[in-house]
């Protein structure tokens, strides 16, 4: 990745149509940046936009980073950091967080001081929280499959004492309760931006990895669990947002140059265009002053890519 240089010229072949319908959305003259580097596993990129800086988790090195907007300069949010995974806000802005080491969920108050929301199901220890969002009702929903208890390298050994499952926490009790526990490896999702639909990554699905989509019922609970995508041969969907137009812009690849990136689907489920990047996508999400910057965490490496378009709230 140290070989990677911008193109310099426009537009951009890192951008692929693969429809003519994301032409719309690609900028002529706006070309993929690449804004830091040195993650061991880059993941759970968040804007936080009142400060004009991104947070984003690198799981290895037990850190949170912080890549400053106006300075351009990247320094260490927070270390230890319990192998921080997936990051997003709060309706009132503050940062909730997904650890594999310390297994639970918490969020950042605005004096810095760290609340576990979650850290066990009746008694017993969740997996490794992974991915996370927060709905227009406060509610949080994240997923928690076993992934961190594999290895210490992004968590540390031991064997699940629950099912991998999706959790939503309610924001007036606090109280938990599993809204999905029928995905294989359920890992990054994200709602429709009008929130009657959750997408679900299912990391485990055999022959291949696949997108679930479900319908959402009084905004607390989901049902009609079906296929929304089937990454194929080699694909490896993760971490994804949703636009204000429905399309999904997922993060992508196994390793090779012709998967490594970022997928957008439409909200048929139709691919439309390609982000080519020289190592895999784990994890995307919008900001910028109208949102309408795509921040694209990697293995090594953190890039970004303006859009003719914008995030939908809540990612």
């Amino acid at each position: 990745m140290t070989d990677w240089v911008p193109n310099p010229r426009y537009p951009d072949p890192a951008i692929e149509i693969l429809d003519p319908s994301f032409l719309k959305y690609r900028l002529f003259h706006a070309s993929v940046e690449r804004l830091g580097m040195g993650t061991r596993w880059g993941e759970g990129p968040v804007w936080f936009g009142d400060g004009r800086y991104l947070l984003w988790s690198d799981i290895p090195n037990d850190r949170i980073l912080r890549w400053d907007e106006a300075t351009q300069a990247v320094s260490v949010y927070r270390q230890p950091s319990k192998k921080a995974n997936g990051n997003t806000r709060d309706r009132q802005g503050r940062l909730i967080t997904c650890e594999h080491f310390g297994r639970r969920v918490t969020r950042t108050e605005y004096d810095g001081s760290i609340i576990v929301l979650m850290d066990n199901w009746r008694g017993k220890p969740l997996n490794s929280p992974n991915d996370v969002v927060v709905k227009s009702d406060g509610s949080i929903w994240f997923t928690d499959p076993p992934f961190g208890l594999l290895s210490h390298y992004e968590g540390h050994v031991a064997e699940p004492d629950l099912p991998a499952s999706v959790y939503r926490i309610d924001p007036l009790t606090g109280e938990a309760s599993i809204v999905i526990d029928d995905v294989l490896g359920p890992n990054g999702l994200c709602f429709s931006p009008d929130e009657r639909l959750l997408y679900v990554v299912a990391s485990r699905a055999v022959p291949h990895r696949e997108i679930r989509v479900f319908d959402v019922v009084d905004g607390k609970t989901v049902a009609n669990n079906r296929l929304f995508i089937d990454a194929g041969p080699g694909g490896s969907p993760d971490g994804m947002r949703c636009d204000i137009d429905g399309n999904l812009w997922c993060g992508w690849g196994m390793g090779t140059p012709e998967l490594d990136g970022v997928m957008v689907f439409n909200p048929l489920g139709s691919p439309i265009g390609r982000i080519a990047l020289p190592e895999r996508c784990a994890n995307v999400c919008f900001g910028g002053a109208s949102r309408d910057r795509l921040f694209m965490a990697c293995g090594h490496g953190l890039y970004a890519l303006y859009v003719n378009t914008q995030g939908a709230f809540g990612g």
